[in-house]
């Protein structure tokens, strides 16, 4: 099996996982609802979790969100990170309060002397700093240096704040540099890691709704993580946050960068199908949700590759007229009436 192999960067900890150096490439989401809220984040942060989410992020907006972070610190079972801008003074509250890691732009904090009190706190309870550089957020003489949000725009800006953390003698840093645009996002990346070892943070920003955002970052957060860059991603979609990780997962999975849980391989159809294939590849998915061992099965819908491809999985069917024929560990079972397809399999599924 092909494998991809990573550059290596620095090990940052974030609570009780770590992000880069030799670590597995971790899963982000963020939570979508009022931070003030706190039953219904924790509830989201749990949702998140039960989805295998690694580590999750939540805005801190203003005082009172800080307040609500501690108590959301208290009952999260996953690492959390506070999403800040502008005001030093909720990072300093937030790192009281059990910050596992921060994410803040130095450029809009303020004054070196606001940054050196933020990073003083960070470095003091060893909560890393990822430095996330947004290209729809970046300092105006960038813009105007640049003409636009550019690949280069983006990494100067980065390179300008890791600077300011290093001179502060903190280096357990972070970085993001996101762009809507793949190829923009993609040049960034490859620029900066070739200059410094910090752990990435990969993501396309803002990539759109379930559909067009899942491809879009499957493109663009493959195309760099091909390149063997990247130690933590994040899914940024307009939906449920779960839906995040699973997309993330299935980018991992396609690259063997990482296993979690039932990988389905099913045939598109076609002619010669005599099986409601879509139907029993969509039940045996959402059936199979909550299966955190990896195991591939095999849902094909004729004689003529099924049998080939089911091969490689640990459990599949290959469909034919009235019934199916099930494989394990790519050997020939026995054959299954269609109506029983779904219920037999699964019940297959979950003996292995």
């Amino acid at each position: 099996m092909a494998s991809i192999k990573r550059r290596h960067t620095r090990a940052v900890r974030v609570g009780n996982l770590t992000i880069g150096g030799d670590a597995m490439i971790s899963i982000q989401s963020m939570t979508k609802t009022d931070t003030r809220d706190v039953d219904a984040t924790v509830n989201q942060i749990e949702e998140l979790a039960r989805a295998g989410c690694d580590i999750v992020r939540v805005a801190v907006s203003d005082m009172e969100a800080a307040e609500a972070f501690g108590k959301i610190r208290e009952r999260s079972s996953l690492p959390l990170v506070a999403d800040i801008h502008f005001d030093y003074r909720l990072a300093l509250k937030v790192i009281e309060l059990g910050a596992d890691k921060l994410r803040i732009n130095p450029g809009n904090i303020g004054s070196k002397e606001r940054i050196r009190k933020l990073v003083e706190a960070a470095a003091a309870r060893n909560v890393p700093i990822r430095i996330g550089v947004n290209a729809g957020s970046l300092e105006k003489r960038l813009l105007e240096k640049y003409r636009g949000p550019t690949a280069e725009a983006m990494i100067e800006s980065a390179a300008d704040n890791v600077r300011l953390l290093e001179d502060l003698d903190f280096f357990d840093i972070v970085v993001s540099l996101k762009a809507f645009d793949v190829l923009t996002t993609l040049k960034a990346y490859q620029i900066f890691s070739d200059e410094f070892d910090y752990p990435l943070h990969v993501g396309i920003t803002e990539a759109g709704t379930l559909e067009t955002g899942a491809i879009r970052s499957s493109v663009g957060i493959g195309a760099i993580l091909l390149n063997g860059i990247g130690d933590t991603i994040r899914v940024s979609l307009t939906g449920p946050p779960s839906k995040e990780v699973d997309v993330g997962y299935e980018i991992l999975r396609s690259l063997n960068l990482r296993q979690r849980g039932p990988t389905i391989v099913s045939c598109p159809t076609c002619g010669r199908c005599e099986m409601n294939i879509p139907q029993i590849a969509q039940i045996v998915t959402e059936k199979t949700r909550h299966i955190e061992k990896p195991i591939k099965i095999a849902i094909m819908g004729c004689v003529v590759n099924g049998p080939g491809e089911a091969k490689d999985a640990d459990i599949g069917i290959a469909g034919g007229r009235g019934v199916a024929l099930l494989f394990k560990a790519g050997e020939p079972i026995r054959k299954i009436r269609e109506e029983n397809v779904v219920e037999e399999l699964l019940a297959e599924i979950e003996a292995l």
